[in-house]
């Protein structure tokens, strides 16, 4: 039992224009306090270090750019290399791993050991490595670095231990797979040609043996010389030179003949009898033009030539088209006999391979279906039918079918929600599939005992929403939706309201799930909320909106005088936003509100469908809100939501102020700027702002999407799938600004000061300077400082045209500064564009003026800086945004007795305000009754912008919120008992028996964690996170039982903390430099587990429990299950006689250091590798392990005896049969003569 004891005392009070002193005093500033009565507060925390651990568990999605291909015939698994090195290994739903070459070099082939459980891989860096796959993380054995040759191509013939490396040079080297050591036989390049041959023959690009005999192998060089080679006498059997280069050789399965393609687009067929010339030429794409000649083909990359026993043999390559017809997509061709079938494909073809049912490539192949993996997706075509159907994809490799630009984890769902969404989302499957089992079904993979409820939910660009069963490390979907059927779909020259975000109107930027009362709510790119709820029953609805002006100005409100300052304001209301209602657009008359014609004005983004429509069971939209345009500017985007379903109320903002909205009486009952939130408690000394001499358009300016992120000096860009829209800049537009008065206002600021060494290096982004803020603070009226200098600083006017896509959190790829002292502004506003706020929302046209923070004074105090009328004032001179939201049973003032519904603040400027609220607790009075909102709540500080608030009881343990138990609400209603609202309440005194009334409250900022104590506000623990990085995601998460908050850092570092007391139980430097992809997508549920989207089509999963470290093994799926090698048939007496020797071909007699010596040292290093004992222990460590080693060894020996045993039982049943064979014929021929025989 650890005991607590804080006392507060001698509390720093402060007016209500004073600088608060103190970061860590919890006291409402301007209220004089005396210090609270000492609160011992007793919490057994169980919690401590040796609970934690951090590992990846599982990556799903579809492997991002692909390069290589590979199947094992027998273990029927499949293999995939990438451009970053990664190598996923497929099998039955459930076997799914990941690995990665620690180098990182692209992956260029892909080879199994057919049956062995293992694995080849080539890489871009000229390594071979060797992978053991007989573990559930499979690791290398043996590497070996090529230092001198460039590899090319490779080859593993079925059941050889060697293996051909062809190289760039044109030469062919053999590995020994067992030692990994190279052979000192090499075929030289200058050998394999003929010696009058004048010209290098070019890379090796093809190496095979011979079907006929082992003994011979077929070399394919890039130029078009095809050279058989004697493994035994050293020599070549036949030389072909063809005048067009290859691109891929495939053997008929008897030898005689094999099918070459190539780089005009044809295929080339060649008998072994007649080298002098191909048997036959085919164009198989290529017409005949009108002149009689062929039309240009492109080249056809690979082919493959499988043979049937009971039809015609199939041919079956890619590429081949004729470049006349532009705009065709890819395409795979499949010619069996006459019919030639022309597969599209939506993306270019990566690689394919043919699945046959043997592994001996000297028999009959009897193909069954084709693998084809495309840059964005893998499909496999059915052979067995006629009309080539694809086999339904079980693993979930559509993740990335719209970009994903948020994510939210869900553990411990109810029980009930997965069946149930699966059973709606079933109705909506695709048909027209293969009726036959997925051919990838190898590995094993049981359900794991440690397994809950899981599920994960994706946004996409497009405006849809994918609920996913997360459950036992799997990824299953479960359910779609579309959003973007709420809306009319934008008409082409409608004005500028569809040309905000003209691709990606829609897009997801946050989501917010209620799992208990099913309650969904959606934030869009287009500043507008969704709100849906759940029925098993279709319904025409008419959907409801309400519109809200959320554009608050304080500097509206014009003094007498143009030159005179207005001290305060007389009326809040003046300039707070105005709630607007379905089709309702007039509102109160203020100066602000008058226009000029033409400026768009309360008008919103989106129009939705003002018509009943029928919906589906499922979720169904109910409610609409939208943010509207204000004096041609186009509203901010939301940075904050939150909704609690036993309130009825939903609550967002953004960076002008905050509403909230009671979705059950569709009326909004709070719609105010953040300042007015403050009363007489705001904390900062903020200057009024001179008026307004005149109000420029800014119609020019649209949304920004989620593509507008910039980097700092020292990183780069780079963007996947899509591309940023190239920047125009009307330089002329500009000049004319400048030239104008510094006290005439243009409109808004879209820029942050930099300082100006990095202002000229980012002029890299679409070669101009532009912000690192991501998201337009359009305030438009700046407060010119008038200092004893005079006015010096100004706004700059709209010539910056916005990006005109929403580019997805899957297409962001910056890398954060960690520790440059000149990025921090950038890394500053890496924060900002994360959260979707611009806090600091200026710009100077004198770069002698540019102010930027500094590290010194942002460590010390991040709120507490100069408040004078001087440039530095500047800093304060922005829309404070709202940055996070909490409902919650708490105490909204000091003197509270008891706890009452309540509304959590958290601000970019390190506030948090409580604001109570009352709440009618009749059900007819809460559908008619208002709610009412007392604004002049609690205030608390911390350092930089406010992420996450949660509460504990004084046991610490968590508080959950309060929620409505699931109704549906298109059931038929039954007379007898009406339908009722049915809340759960978690109250703070209702678990307290020891400690009395009172909780704490956890408040977690992108610097700092605080714990205070409600209701006195006392700051009971303060621990600052971090100093020279900043928090990008926090969440307070239950593991072990227990609590912790835990955050991902923008440096990388993944950090658990202890509540209440916050002693740190885990640092890692997961990531050395964190992205932007990542940073928005990363996000902390329950049970220790984690997620973040590790490239635009992939999300990884990761724990920091040792629990789950512990049992990640038995939850794993096996890759490697013994089987049996199938036998090869049994050559006829004829064949075998006249057939050559292949079976007695002796590889280790010619290619053994005894006959071959050893290979030179420079030409290749040999590495060995951690996939020995070592990465078992890596993968299992401990007792476990070393238990699952022992159990894979006694396996493996009792198969091994197993199969000892069956040959000898089968050998002396044999030896029995024969010797009576033998007995009964000696007894025959005994007493015969000779002559009788």
């Amino acid at each position: 039992m650890k005991k607590f004891r804080k006392v507060l005392d001698g509390l720093t009070t402060s007016s209500p224009g004073a600088t608060v002193s103190s970061p860590s005093c919890g006291s409402a500033a301007g209220t004089p306090t005396a210090a609270p009565t000492p609160k011992e507060i007793d919490v057994q925390e169980t919690l401590v270090s040796e609970n934690f651990q951090l590992c990846k568990t599982v990556r799903h999605g579809f492997p991002y750019q692909p390069t290589a291909l590979a199947f094992d015939p027998v273990q029927k698994i499949l293999a995939i290399g990438s451009r970053s090195g990664g190598v996923r290994i497929l099998g039955r739903p459930g076997v799914d791993c990941y690995c990665q070459h620690e180098s990182g070099a692209a992956v260029l082939q892909l080879q199994f050991l057919i049956n062995e459980g293992a694995l080849v891989s080539a890489c871009a860096d000229d390594t071979l490595h060797l992978w053991n796959l007989r573990q559930r993380r499979p690791a290398i054995l043996h590497s070996l670095k090529f230092n001198r040759e460039r590899i090319t191509f490779c080859h593993l013939p079925f059941q050889s231990k060697w293996l051909y490396v062809g190289t760039e040079r044109g030469n062919t080297h053999i590995v020994n797979i067992e030692s990994f050591i190279l052979s000192g036989y090499v075929i030289m390049w200058n050998k394999a040609i003929e010696l009058s041959t004048k010209t290098h023959p070019g890379p090796v690009v093809h190496l095979s043996d011979s079907p006929k005999d082992e003994g011979k192998l077929l070399i394919g060089f890039e130029s078009g010389t095809i050279v058989q080679w004697d493994l035994r006498g050293k020599k070549a059997d036949f030389r072909i030179y063809y005048d067009e280069a290859i691109h891929s050789v495939s053997w008929h399965h008897e030898g005689k003949q094999f099918m070459c393609s190539h780089s005009d687009g044809s295929l080339t067929l060649w008998n072994l009898r007649n080298t002098t010339k191909p048997f036959q030429v085919t164009f198989p794409h290529g017409k005949i033009q009108k002149d009689g000649r062929k039309e240009s083909c492109k080249p056809i990359l690979k082919v493959e030539y499988k043979t049937c026993r009971n039809s015609e043999p199939f041919v079956i390559f890619s590429g081949g088209l004729s470049y006349d017809k532009a705009g065709r997509r890819p395409a795979l061709t499949i010619m069996h006999g006459k019919a030639i079938t022309v597969l599209e494909m939506d993306y270019p073809i990566v690689e394919f391979m043919v699945l046959c049912e043997t592994p001996y490539n000297n028999e009959v192949q009897e193909p069954y279906a084709v693998v084809v993996l495309l840059e964005k997706d893998l499909i496999v075509v059915d052979l067995t039918q006629s009309n080539y159907p694809v086999f339904e994809n079980p693993y979930p490799m559509d993740i990335h079918e719209s970009p994903v630009t948020c994510t939210a984890y869900f553990a411990d769902c109810p029980p009930d929600i997965i069946p149930i969404l699966y059973s709606i989302g079933a109705k909506h499957k695709k048909t027209g599939y293969s009726q036959k089992e997925w051919p990838i079904s190898g590995g094993t993979w049981t359900l794991g005992s440690h397994t809950y409820p899981e599920i994960i939910i994706t946004g996409h660009a497009d405006g849809s929403i994918k609920f996913w069963d997360a459950s036992a490390i799997t990824l299953q979907m479960l359910y779609k939706m579309k959003t973007s059927k709420v809306f009319e779909k934008p008409k082409p020259g409608e004005g500028r309201a569809a040309e905000l975000v003209e691709e990606d109107p829609f897009a997801i930027q946050m989501v917010s799930w209620c799992p208990q009362s099913r309650i969904f709510c959606v934030v869009g790119i287009s500043a507008h909320i969704i709100l849906y709820r759940f029925s098993k029953y279709d319904a025409n609805t008419q959907i409801v909106s309400l519109e809200v002006r959320l554009q608050c100005d304080s500097e509206d409100v014009i003094s007498p005088s143009e030159n005179e300052n207005n001290p305060s304001f007389s009326e809040t209301g003046s300039h707070s936003p105005q709630p607007h209602h379905h089709h309702q657009h007039q509102h109160p008359a203020s100066p602000g509100s008058r226009t000029p014609e033409g400026i768009k004005d309360s008008i919103p983004c989106l129009k939705v469908k003002d018509r009943a429509v029928r919906v589906p069971p499922g979720y169904q939209s109910e409610l609409v809100i939208q943010l509207l345009w204000v004096d041609g500017e186009p509203p901010q985007q939301i940075t904050s939501l939150d909704i609690n379903s036993a309130y009825g109320l939903l609550a967002f903002g953004n960076c002008n102020g905050l509403a909230v909205v009671d979705y059950l009486q569709k009326t909004v009952i709070l719609c105010m700027s953040t300042l007015d939130l403050y009363g007489s408690t705001d904390p900062y000394q903020r200057l009024t702002r001179s008026p307004r001499r005149n109000r420029q358009s800014t119609s020019e300016f649209c949304m920004r999407g989620l593509s507008n992120f910039y980097s700092d000096s020292k990183k780069r860009i780079r963007t996947s799938y899509q591309s940023l829209t190239e920047l125009t800049d009307n330089q002329q537009s500009i000049d004319m600004e400048r030239s104008k008065s510094p006290t005439s206002v243009k409109g808004p600021g879209r820029k942050l000061s930099l300082p100006t060494d990095l202002k000229t290096d980012l002029d890299h982004v679409n070669g101009h300077c532009t912000s690192p803020t991501s998201q337009p603070c359009s305030a438009g009226k700046p407060r010119i400082p008038m200092g004893p200098e005079g006015p010096r600083l100004t706004r700059r006017g709209p010539g910056r045209p916005p990006f005109r896509k929403a580019q997805s959190a899957a297409c962001m790829e910056i890398s954060l500064p960690v520790s440059h002292t000149e990025g921090h502004a950038s890394r500053r506003a890496m924060l900002q564009q994360l959260h979707g706020v611009t806090m600091y929302s200026h710009d100077e046209h004198h770069s002698t003026t540019s102010y930027c923070w500094s590290d010194r004074e942002s460590r010390e105090n991040s709120f507490t800086r100069s408040r004078s009328s001087s440039v530095s004032s500047i800093d304060r001179d922005t829309k404070e945004a709202v940055t996070t939201l909490q409902f919650g049973e708490s105490y909204g003032r000091k003197n509270d007795v008891l706890p009452t519904p309540c509304l959590w603040v958290g601000t970019s400027l390190g506030v948090v305000l409580l604001i109570p609220m009352s709440i009618p607790t009749d059900q007819e009075e809460r559908m008619e009754e208002p709610v009412t909102m007392g604004v002049s709540g609690a205030l608390l500080m911390l350092k930089g912008s406010v992420l996450r608030f949660s509460f504990l009881d004084c046991m610490g343990a968590l508080i959950q919120t309060p929620y409505e138990v699931w109704r549906d609400h298109n059931a038929p209603e039954d007379p007898d008992r009406p339908r009722r609202r049915k809340l759960v309440h978690f109250s703070p005194s209702s678990s307290q028996d020891a400690c009395g009334d009172g909780h704490l409250a956890v408040v977690c900022s992108e610097r700092q964690a605080k714990v205070f104590l409600m209701p006195s506000q006392s700051c009971l623990f303060v621990h600052n996170i971090t100093e020279s990085s900043f928090v990008l995601r926090a969440d307070v998460v239950s593991v072990c039982n227990s609590v912790c908050l835990a955050c991902f850092c923008a440096n990388g570092h993944v950090m658990t903390l202890s509540l209440p007391s916050l002693r740190p139980l885990m640092d890692v430097n997961y990531l050395p430099l964190t992205d932007m992809r990542i940073a928005r997508t990363f996000y902390f549920t329950n049970g220790g587990q984690a997620l973040y989207l590790s490239s635009p089509t992939e999300i990884q999963r990761i724990t920091y429990s040792q629990e789950m470290c512990d049992n990640l093994q038995e939850m794993l799926g096996e890759l490697f299950t013994p089987i049996e090698t199938p036998e090869a048939q049994n050559r006829g007496f004829l064949k075998g006689f006249f057939g050559g020797n292949a079976h007695t071909f002796d590889r280790e007699e010619l290619f053994g250091e005894a006959a071959a010596g050893k290979a030179s040292r420079s030409l290749a290093q040999h590495i060995p590798g951690q996939g020995g004992v070592e990465g078992m222990k890596v993968a299992a460590s401990g007792a476990v392990g070393e238990l699952a080693r022992a159990r894979i060894a006694l396996d493996e020996r009792g198969q091994r005896l197993g199969e000892l045993e069956e040959r000898t039982a089968l050998m002396m049943t044999s030896a029995e049969a024969f010797s009576k064979h033998a007995h009964e014929l000696m007894l025959k021929c005994k007493d015969k003569k000779w002559y009788q025989f």
